[in-house]
């Protein structure tokens, strides 16, 4: 396994939620432990981001919000079915159910995606190279479709599935997140057709459930890198690629680095959310930026890289 040449890509999701996440996930690529960001376009500090983004030459792309906050498009922000009483996204559990219930316009979902893709291009003068949900929502029934021909209409290449190898085995996540964990895996093992029928690609390996908030740790990381390099070699290889140990394995690790939001500044409309408030992306942030994590990296041959190097 030390032959093998790793791509990894370290993603700080939530860039543009609010100036204190923007200067905590730019800390992070400065000090070389985040090689890549997603935009909420509808973040308060999107337009921030996009600008430190330009001066930094950080790799940006588009992590798309149907869950959290307001709209970008001016026709969804008064009257439609992606929004609940108050005038806002339904929020993680609430778009989930409304889904379910068969309440959202999918021609209202497409809508607001390419808002928010046209928005991104205003705000940092290129496409996406890569595009994710908050939330985790582009994997759900129906919006799945609906995404794969927003990336196939615009040519953005890359997507992130959510499968992360060991995930049913971390017992230190609580019950009730491992239900919503085990749910969004169901919705990514569904998904992965609707995206491959579309010309849609996503690293070979997703890390970032077992790694989140409190749960992240230098040792959490290696682990979780290590146990899914060795699930991903040892897979029976399909006839048509070379086998998996003389490739290189691309992997992306998903964060939340930040300096904790405080209100009334951040969110996406509504104000930041308690995870944004927390300790816990503090804690994400300086696990991240530990030295010996940076260089297990070179021992390990793993190349830090965004999706435009893949």
């Amino acid at each position: 396994l030390r032959m093998l040449q790793v791509k990894l890509i370290v993603t700080g999701d939530d860039f543009g939620y609010c100036p204190r996440r923007n200067q905590g996930i730019v800390d992070c690529f400065l000090a070389g432990a985040v090689s890549n960001v997603s935009l909420l376009v509808n973040g308060s500090a999107a337009a921030d981001a996009a600008e430190l983004a330009r001066r930094y030459n950080i790799p940006i792309g588009l992590h798309a919000n149907l869950s959290e906050g307001s709209p970008v498009c001016e026709v969804l922000k008064t009257n439609s079915s992606l929004l609940n009483q108050d005038g806002f996204f339904h929020g993680k559990m609430g778009f989930r159910t409304a889904l379910s219930k068969g309440l959202l316009n999918m021609a209202e979902v497409k809508q607001e995606l390419k808002a928010q893709v046209e928005l991104f291009r205003e705000l940092t003068g290129h496409l996406p190279p890569h595009m994710d949900g908050h939330q985790h929502v582009h994997v759900l029934p129906e919006v799945r479709h609906v995404f794969a021909e927003v990336l196939e209409e615009y040519g953005i290449k890359y997507t992130r599935v959510p499968i992360e190898p060991g995930l049913h085995n971390c017992d230190w996540i609580p019950p009730s997140l491992m239900d919503f964990y085990l749910g969004v895996e169901e919705d990514s093992f569904n998904t992965v057709d609707v995206f491959t029928r579309h010309g849609i690609r996503w690293p070979d390996i997703y890390i970032g459930l077992s790694t989140m908030g409190k749960n992240m740790s230098v040792g959490n990381i290696w682990s979780a890198i290590d146990t899914a390099i060795v699930e991903f070699t040892s897979k029976a290889p399909s006839p048509a690629l070379p086998p998996p140990q003389s490739r290189t394995v691309t992997i992306e690790l998903m964060v939340h680095p930040g300096y904790p939001s405080v209100p009334p500044a951040g969110g996406c409309g509504e104000g930041p959310d308690d995870f944004s408030q927390s300790w816990e992306r503090l804690h994400e942030l300086q696990t991240l930026i530990k030295p010996e994590l940076q260089s297990h990296y070179k021992t390990r041959n793993i190349q830090l890289c965004s999706f435009k190097d893949l």
